[in-house]
């Protein structure tokens, strides 16, 4: 690439750039790479796509040109040639390189793998050595060239010439508007690991909308860009190189260095000198001339920082959907099992509880005399002692009574409980995140857990224990009464459990006209203060105990969105420190 006057020219000494304060930008880069590794978009939201595309584009970029150029700024200059289809990228490197170093033919696409030249004495830096990685592209593997024609998939191909002068490498990259998928995931990657992003396009397809969405993409990567138009035929061609000169000024790339190719004669993959004779000067400048070259490695490296000020809030803010999404499947359970619970109250005050056998039983109670029985006229007598056999015998029907109650309320819950994982695996469902979180867990959990019923029968037992105990030590007996009645404490614990489930309230007519019975005996015997404190500490127990259990099954839920490795609000907030943290250390 170089005359031999220039070759000599090529100075020896290190090259100086801007890393000034790197070792805490160093620090701050590798702990924002980490972060960023730490990503996982995992629900179906919108944006959440392209932000894992570029979650893993800043990753690279820190890896393959970030890291490198900060931890050794004296490195060479990578020049990245990228373009479109039929182009001329590989005869435009040819042609500098003076050598057919990358394949070009009729064939589309022809460069299959990257190809990089550089300097006999750059060789080690691209190519790495002994323990030491490549100083770019250190995720790539590596191939020696030459292998022009060579499909080596995923490497790069690194050839040394001394063509090219020391301290500047050229890369072919693959067509970024091929049809195979790696090809365009190459040209990126390779775009965000140049110092210079070269665009070649030809007169026919300098309009085509790819060409403008990499020179925008490059843009925002921070690259320095610089432009080539090939293919422009005499005459005609004028006027397609001012309209491309008018484009690029409207989209504000009127500053980057702009270079013309005529329709010319391919002679062994390569283009006559006159007609890259100023591609080659400015190159050439880049290379000889350390100020140059550090500037444009200076204006890359800070155009890329500078684009972590929008690109990783812009993660941060996908983070929080992704946080807000979770949020929102967390609370279509919630509200599911607060809807089962608030029908399960509905059932327990309004009375409809108390049918079937539990009405049964109650009539069978009330009208045989047992209910009578268990309030004892005392007749002058003293109060049987409290541990007497009397005492502590109830009437078997008092038995049926408290079974059949806890048997229809175990029943209530446990259908509450049903209900509100139907509800929550039905708007999970419905929901595209809902349903990636289910996958094969919707019928299991749009079920009770197989052990609910036990927590059940002891919550259940528990709270009548509750009533009995409330009854035993703070239910007051009025004064008049206590004189000449004593009572079987569970007898009326069941009678309490009776009021307290609906059955007498004013909007409930029970077959029998009984239904004022619980309500009046035990005003009579409590005084309708001391009633209403027990009874509201009884709903309180019962609300309490139901919850509880409404709420260990919704921890299944929970539990399968813990699986799915959602990311949680401590890594926006970090990333956003990260953006700070960013700007503190430059």
């Amino acid at each position: 690439m170089t005359s031999p006057a220039d070759q000599s020219a090529v100075r020896d000494e290190t090259m100086s750039a801007p890393a000034e304060d790197s070792a805490p930008l160093g620090r701050v880069l590798v702990e924002l790479r980490d972060q960023i590794d730490a990503l996982r978009f995992t629900l179906d939201v919108p944006g959440s796509d392209d932000a894992a595309l570029a979650a893993r584009e800043i990753r690279d970029q820190l890896d393959d040109y970030v890291l490198p150029r900060v931890r050794q700024a004296a490195t060479p200059l990578l020049a990245v040639f990228g373009g479109s289809t039929g182009a001329g990228k590989s005869t435009l490197v040819n042609s500098l390189v003076g050598a057919r170093v990358s394949g070009t033919g009729v064939l589309r696409p022809t460069t299959s793998s990257p190809i990089l030249v550089c300097n006999p004495e750059d060789f080690a830096w691209f190519m790495g050595a002994g323990d030491r990685p490549p100083g770019v592209l250190p995720t790539m593997g590596r191939v020696e060239g030459p292998a022009p024609d060579a499909v080596v998939g995923d490497q790069l191909v690194v050839i040394r010439t001394e063509a090219v002068p020391r301290g500047l490498a050229l890369l072919d990259s693959p067509d970024f508007d091929s049809l195979f998928d790696d090809h365009y995931e190459f040209a990126t990657k390779l775009m965000a690991a140049a110092d210079l992003w070269i665009c070649v396009t030809t007169a026919a397809r300098y309009a085509d909308a790819q060409v403008w969405r990499m020179l925008e993409r490059a843009r925002e990567q921070g690259a320095s860009i610089g432009v080539v138009l090939s293919r422009v035929q005499p005459g005609p061609g004028a006027e397609i190189a001012e309209h491309f000169a008018e484009m690029l000024a409207e989209r504000e790339f009127g500053d980057a260095p702009r270079f013309e190719i005529p329709e010319t004669v391919i002679t062994e993959s390569r283009l006559p000198e006159e007609a890259i004779s100023g591609i080659r000067e400015w190159l050439l400048e880049l290379a000889e001339n350390a100020e140059v070259r550090d500037e444009v490695i200076i204006e890359t490296l800070g155009g890329v920082l500078d684009s972590f000020r929008t690109r990783v809030p812009q993660l941060a803010k996908q983070v929080e959907a992704q946080v807000m999404r979770r949020d929102g499947l967390a609370r279509d359970v919630e509200s599911a099992y607060s809807t089962a619970l608030a029908e399960l109250d509905e059932a327990t005050r309004n009375g409809s509880l108390l049918q079937g056998e539990v009405l049964a039983r109650w009539q069978d109670f009330a009208g045989t005399g047992d209910l009578l029985r268990a309030l004892h006229l005392r007749r002058g007598r003293s109060r049987a002692p409290k541990g007497s056999a009397r005492r502590r015998r109830s009437a078997p029907r008092v038995h049926a009574l408290k079974a059949a109650l806890r048997s229809a309320l175990e029943a209530l819950v446990l259908a509450a409980a049903e209900q509100g994982a139907e509800q929550a695996v039905q708007r999970w469902q419905s929901d595209a995140a809902g349903r990636y979180v289910l996958g094969d867990l919707a019928e299991q959990l749009g079920h009770v857990s197989p052990e609910l019923s036990r927590r059940i029968t002891r919550a259940v037992s528990g709270w009548q224990d509750h009533v009995l105990e409330l009854v035993r030590t703070e239910g007051v007996i009025k004064r008049s009464i206590a004189k000449v009645v004593s009572f079987d404490d569970e007898a009326l614990s069941v009678v309490l459990m009776v009021g307290i489930l609906g059955y007498g309230t004013s909007d409930v007519v029970v077959e029998g006209g009984t239904s004022a019975v619980p309500q009046r005996l035990l005003k009579s015997l409590f005084g309708a203060e001391s009633l209403r404190g027990m009874s509201s500490k009884s709903k309180a127990e019962l609300r309490k105990r139901v919850t509880m259990l409404l709420d260990e099954e919704s921890l299944r839920f929970n539990q399968a969105l813990d699986q799915v490795d959602i990311p949680d609000e401590s890594l926006a907030v970090a990333l956003y420190q990260a953006t700070y943290n960013l700007e503190v250390a430059r």
